[in-house]
This record gives structure tokens, C-alpha cells and sequence, in this order.
């Protein structure tokens, strides 16, 4: 079946010429809404490992997750090449010292052909960029800040601890460095509508940010929204709806936005729900069949930059 969007392998092949994968990588950072700079709390759907392996809790060096990743996927996939994916908390949460020790360390291997960092958009500077920028010259470089949503409401509600024009002044900071920016979405978060996700998917096509993440809310054990979900208050969309607003968000999207992601990869062993969430092939099936079904495709409603007021 042709895929009616813009997805990372493709792209990914078409620049280094073999199957590249990325490497998730703990590297022992913190996040300013954990730690009590911002809240004590963090984002209300974050788990204790922040999306991470806990690799570095348990004394895991950097080269050494890189080892045991590249045997791991050149088995699974056949991959041949590598992108180091800075993943759990906050990947720019210290000084420009510590940061770059930690890059070195990821891209000593021969077969990393880039950095993907994860972060907020309010823990980049001038500084910090430069740094990064510093390795554009040798490897692909990515920034992955965390947007989740494009409303201010949304932001709060949630406890992200950063604010929507807090995002747009990160992109306009990383923009004409060469290094490229991919958006991180969550779909389904309390009280958005699929208006709401409109507006989000508008957003980052009128930025002209080079790629976008997405998934859906799922609720893992031990988290604040955990204790939310089980008293009643949080809904969770059902499968059918999580793939009819795939849809509409990337018909609204730019053509040439990469998908580096259409759906998550949560721990079976800590999902409360919903349970689909672990159906990922099926869910990836669902959304090439409901845009071929729909007769349409990536980019469909984009319209052009236009002028919008953000973070409403």
C-alpha cells in the first residue's frame, strides 16, 4: 500500500542509502518541572523515567547503550546506520560542558551518523545551540521539543510548566542553524477537542518545522494522571477517534513535513490504558487504510502560512 505521508524511514534511506535506526539513550539529565525549579510534580502523564530506559539509574555509560542498540536493532531491522537519541527528561538540562561530553560520547561510534535531542523549549539558549550546531558539520542533527499541544489551556492543564509562544521562540532561536526541529504531539489530552488539534497541526506547518511526532494520551501507572484516570475524570479516546484525528492532522500539515511518528510505544507492563495503545501495527494499518478509504493524503488542507493567534 502507498503511504499517503511523509514518513522518517523514507527519508532517512533516501539520505544515507541503508535502514537507519535510532538509538535511545538515558543519559542521566533531570528536568526542571521535576526537580522543583518549575513544580515538584512534572507533566501530569509523565512516568519517573521520563519516557527513558532507566538505563542510567542503572550505571549504564552512553558508549554502552549505544553497543547493546546497535546489536539490538541491526538484528531486528537491519540496521546499518545510527541516530543517537538523547530521550529521557530534559536532554539540554545542564551546562554547555557536561552537554557536550555527553554528544562526544554518542557519536564516537563510526556508524552514528547524527544526534536527536530531546528537550523542552524553555531549557535552549544561544549558547546551548551553538553548541549543538557545532555538530552539523560531521552529522544530522536534531532538535525534538516538546509541544504536546498548541493551546495555553492545554499547557496548564497538563502541568507542562512551559507556555506556546515559549516553543515559537525555541524554533525561531534553532531555525538557520542547520540543524532540524521535529515538534512532539500528544493527541487526546483533557479538554481538546478535534478543533483543538487543528489549530496544533496549523501551527507547526505555518513554523515550517521540518518533522512532528505524534501519539496518542495513553495513562501509565504512577502518575498523576494516573490517579486522575482512575477516579472517572479523564477521558481516553478510543481507537476509531485516535485514527480519524490522525487524519485531519496531517491533512493539515505541510506536505513536506516528516512523520517521524504516528503512534507511541508505551510499556505493557505499566499501561493502565487504553489498551489499543500496545496494537501498534494495527493502529498504523488502521490510518493507511482510513486515508486511502477518505481518498486523501498528507497536506490536503494546508493552505499557506496565514497569521493565527497562538497558545488560545
Amino acid at each position: 500500500m502507498t503511504k499517503r505521508y511523509n514518513d522518517f524511514n523514507t527519508y532517512l534511506r533516501k539520505k544515507f542509502g541503508c535502514r537507519v535506526q535510532k538509538i535511545t539513550i538515558d543519559a542521566g539529565f533531570s528536568c526542571p518541572n521535576r526537580d522543583g525549579t518549575l513544580s515538584g510534580v512534572g507533566c501530569l502523564y509523565c512516568d519517573e523515567k521520563g519516557s527513558g530506559s532507566g538505563a542510567a539509574n542503572r550505571g549504564q555509560s552512553i558508549e554502552e547503550q549505544i553497543y547493546e542498540g546497535k546489536l539490538r536493532l541491526a538484528s531486528r531491522y537491519k540496521a546499518k546506520k545510527f541516530l543517537a537519541y538523547f530521550q529521557a527528561f530534559t536532554n539540554t538540562y545542564a551546562g554547555c560542558g557536561e552537554l557536550r561530553k555527553k554528544y562526544d560520547e554518542a557519536i564516537t561510534d563510526p556508524d552514528v551518523v547524527g544526534l536527536a535531542i530531546g528537550t523542552r523549549p524553555d531549557c535552549v539558549d544561544e549558547e546551548k545551540l551553538e553548541l549543538i550546531q557545532g555538530y552539523t558539520a560531521t552529522h544530522m542533527v536534531w532538535m525534538e521539543y516538546g509541544l504536546q499541544s498548541a493551546h495555553n489551556r492545554t499547557l496548564k492543564r497538563v502541568n507542562r510548566g512551559h507556555s506556546v509562544e515559549d516553543f515559537i521562540r525555541a524554533v525561531h532561536l534553532t531555525q538557520g542553524r542547520n540543524i532540524l526541529i521535529c515538534a512532539h504531539v500528544i493527541l487526546g489530552l483533557p479538554g481538546e477537542s478535534s478543533r483543538d488539534i487543528v489549530k496544533t497541526a496549523t501551527t507547526i506547518a505555518n513554523l515550517g518545522i521540518e518533522a512532528v511526532k505524534i501519539h496518542n494520551l495513553y495513562i501509565v501507572k504512577d502518575t498523576p494522571m494516573a490517579q486522575i484516570y482512575n477516579t472517572g475524570k479523564c477521558a481516553i479516546l478510543d481507537q476509531e477517534r485516535y485514527v480519524d484525528w490522525i487524519t485531519l492532522f496531517l491533512e493539515h500539515l505541510r506536505p513536506d513535513t516528516i512523520i517521524q511518528r504516528l503512534t507511541g510505544d508505551p510499556n505493557r507492563h505499566f499501561l493502565l490504558a487504553p489498551r489499543w495503545a500496545l496494537e501498534k501495527h494495527q493502529t498504523l494499518a488502521m490510518i493507511h487504510q482510513n486515508l486511502q478509504d477518505r481518498n486523501t493524503f498528507q497536506g490536503r488542507l494546508y493552505k499557506g502560512a496565514c497569521c493565527e493567534p497562538v497558545g488560545s
